[in-house]
């Protein structure tokens, strides 16, 4: 096996059955939507359903992009996008980068034959796509038929990997050029550690249109690359285990900046995907989730959790009265004390 096939298997491994989660909080329990009594509904006339990318989710839902790049990694991505398929989210697939390496792993990937009809999100980091070139990212997008690209950012993750990415250099150019140049939506997504309104405003004036604004509360990968080795990643690992910006922050923030939204990192249950959807998101992402449900049960648990979750986005939009998720924004909420700080921070930063 690759080195880099090693890795995506040892992050499997990890993911599956480790301590991987953030020991912080997203901050999504700050959000507090006001029930309302006489929502004058009925369920049938509630539709959780929203369009991302040119189609037609049956939720507000997409399963976060995990793995790929060895026979193991294909499998998983398959069942999960046959899943998102049955259930009408969507599906975003784990970093593209094996797929150049070693084309022999392109296989893993692939997943339109299983579900024709998802919204598809290619992904690729922000370093190799400087790499690679914008020929070379145009590839692996046709190459898997996605709707969309998520160009990822995982600086911290990276650092506390021994192999990691040292030079992070010309990013902001090289997401410049891909929105310029790809004939797909580009998603700038973080990793874990969310999005800052600085940030923010510097993908905006670069052409951005989308981001996945991926926040700290959720899994973190300095913390799993501290779980697979040597004792310089156990103790640069600990030390920014919980490092980043929380969901509800990145989230609000992405959308104060006029940014359309996707909300992910430690989104859990379909209580965080309507608080996600109040402050601004389009549609909210989970992966740890998926991929357990996946290893305790397999096509079973995946076709509950799905069901689980769309049944309880349309009784929490029922309850908040709201017809449609986009309606969300516009409900009455009370925020927390620690979620207002954040964004008081980003207040005061404006001037």
């Amino acid at each position: 096996m690759s080195e880099v096939g090693a890795r995506k298997q040892a992050h499997l491994d990890l993911c599956a059955h480790g301590d991987v989660e953030s020991r912080g909080s997203t901050l999504l329990e700050e959000v507090h939507l006001l029930h309302e009594a006489l929502p004058e509904l009925s369920v049938a006339e509630v539709d959780p359903g929203v369009t991302l990318f040119g189609r037609r989710l049956a939720a507000p839902i997409y399963i976060s992009g995990m793995t790929g790049g060895t026979e193991r990694a294909g499998a998983i991505n398959r069942a999960l996008a046959a899943a998102a398929q049955k259930a009408g989210f969507g599906f975003g697939l784990g970093s593209q980068r094996a797929m150049w390496t070693d084309p022999e792993l392109a296989s893993s990937y692939r997943v339109r034959d299983e579900a024709p009809d998802i919204a598809l999100l290619g992904n690729v980091g922000v370093v190799q796509a400087r790499t690679f070139g914008l020929a070379a990212v145009a590839e692996l997008v046709d190459a898997v038929g996605a709707d969309a690209l998520c160009v990822h950012l995982n600086a911290a993750q990276e650092l506390v990997q021994d192999e990691g990415d040292r030079d992070f250099r010309g990013g902001l150019d090289t997401i410049a050029a891909l929105v310029e140049s790809l004939p797909v939506p580009v998603v700038v997504k973080e990793t874990g550690c969310g999005l800052a309104p600085a940030t923010l405003a510097r993908l905006r004036r670069c052409g951005v249109e989308w981001v996945d604004a991926s926040g700290a509360g959720g899994t973190t990968w300095p913390g799993v690359e501290a779980l697979r080795g040597s004792a310089r990643q156990r103790a640069l690992g600990g030390i920014l285990r919980e490092w980043g910006v929380p969901t509800a922050a990145s989230v609000a923030y992405a959308r104060r900046a006029g940014l359309s939204t996707l909300a992910s990192g430690g989104i859990r249950s379909a209580l965080d995907v309507v608080r996600a959807l109040a402050l601004g998101a389009h549609a909210a992402g989970m992966a740890l989730p998926f991929l357990r449900a996946y290893e305790r049960g397999g096509a079973r648990a995946l076709a509950a959790l799905c069901e689980e979750l769309t049944e309880g986005v349309r009784a929490l939009l029922l309850l908040s009265g709201a017809a449609r998720p986009e309606r969300l924004a516009a409900v009455p909420r009370a925020l927390g004390p620690q979620l207002r700080a954040w964004l008081d921070v980003a207040d005061g930063a404006r001037g």
